[in-house]
């Protein structure tokens, strides 16, 4: 089974022969975890053509050599003096570092290290580009961890519907379902749990406050665990005591355009596509009431490429994971979201999600 470290050598060969780049130096803990396997809050990953190094401090460094099979574990003395002799060793004479995610003071740093070896850093969004290409694809070993990561999610949900009802606040509710979650193994929740009710509900990020759920109201639910580095994103919307004929209609909208836009996503569709389907049925009825993409990428980040949103034109490709969540907000009346996470397959997608979304109107 080729890792992702070794994946991104063989880009890197490829890369290297175009724009004579020696090696990559990798910065971020989202990619060092992507690349490693190895979750730490202070590291480098050195890629070269021919060998990989994680550099880290003494905190990480027994763990790490324990852990992390793919490169080289190399306890921290002082970063330059680790990083010379590295480049020693392999010649190294240019070198890409990540862009995104350096401050100003950070890309100062590097160039003027790199610089007292001769080196010369690359500060473009070259090791971005290739290292997002990567991880939009994930193994099915990622794959994997991500269904896991939703069966806790789809666990907590059916855990906390009993629960519903008027007088419990949105705070509880989120409460009960982080406990569920790490009660059930989950490293903890993947983004800050969204549980909204009544007029709460038309904020489509909005926090979970005191408010106390009411026969009436819609209560939204955006929830996923993070479970191996890995997290997982559902949002259900379900009705207390009764719903109105307008909230009916509208619920039944959002699932119908959700449904529409998951029956399009397949290998060889343009993500924008995707959103188009959904955004359509919505505005024919609803315009103006759904103003964030369709969906986005999922994987050792919350939001990660590809996204469902009308400017985006990736070409979906099998192993890509993203969300399909469109909604509808009514401002100072109530909302509705409807989210799954599907994987493109070879010829269309698979729903990662398990969870009931027919509308669900509890006592």
């Amino acid at each position: 089974m080729i890792t992702a470290v070794e994946q991104l050598q063989q880009v890197l060969r490829d890369h290297m022969l175009e724009q004579e780049a020696d090696a990559a130096l990798v910065t971020s803990s989202q990619n060092r975890l992507y690349l490693t396997g190895f979750p730490s809050s202070a590291g480098w990953v050195l890629i070269t053509a021919q060998k990989s190094y994680f550099i880290t401090d003494f905190r990480y460094f027994e763990a790490a050599e324990r852990h992390v099979k793919s490169c080289e574990v190399v306890l921290m003395s002082r970063l330059s003096e680790n990083l010379r002799e590295i480049v020693q060793a392999h010649g190294i004479k240019n070198v890409l570092v990540e862009y995104a995610s350096l401050s100003l003071a950070d890309a100062k740093n590097y160039r003027d290290m790199f610089g007292t070896m001769g080196v010369q850093t690359v500060e473009d969004s070259t090791l971005d580009r290739l290292l997002r290409g990567l991880r939009a694809i994930k193994t099915p070993q990622e794959l994997q961890k991500l269904r896991d990561s939703q069966a806790i999610t789809d666990a907590a949900f059916s855990q906390v519907l009993p629960m519903l009802r008027p007088g419990l606040t949105e705070r509880e509710v989120a409460l009960e379902i982080e406990f569920f979650m790490r009660r059930s193994g989950a490293e903890g929740v993947a983004f800050e749990l969204i549980v909204v009710s009544g007029a709460n509900g038309s904020m489509c990020h909005g926090v979970p406050s005191e408010k106390k759920i009411e026969s009436g109201d819609l209560v939204t639910m955006d929830i996923g665990a993070l479970l191996d580095g890995y997290h997982s994103d559902m949002t259900r919307t379900v009705g207390i005591g009764h719903l109105s004929e307008e909230q009916t209609r509208v619920y039944h909208t959002v699932l119908t355009a959700q449904l529409a836009a998951i029956q399009k996503a397949a290998p060889g569709v343009v993500c924008s596509e995707v959103d188009r389907a959904a955004r359509e049925i919505i505005d024919r009825d609803y315009p103006g009431t759904f103003g964030h993409s369709t969906g986005h990428g999922v994987g050792v980040e919350i939001h990660e490429w590809p996204n469902f949103a009308p400017s985006c034109q990736e070409v979906l490709q099998p192993g890509m994971v993203v969300t399909v969540e469109p909604g509808i907000y009514l401002p100072g009346k109530f909302g509705v979201r409807i989210e799954d996470m599907i994987a493109i397959t070879e010829d269309g997608c698979e729903d990662l999600t398990a969870s009931d979304k027919s509308l669900l109107i509890l006592p």
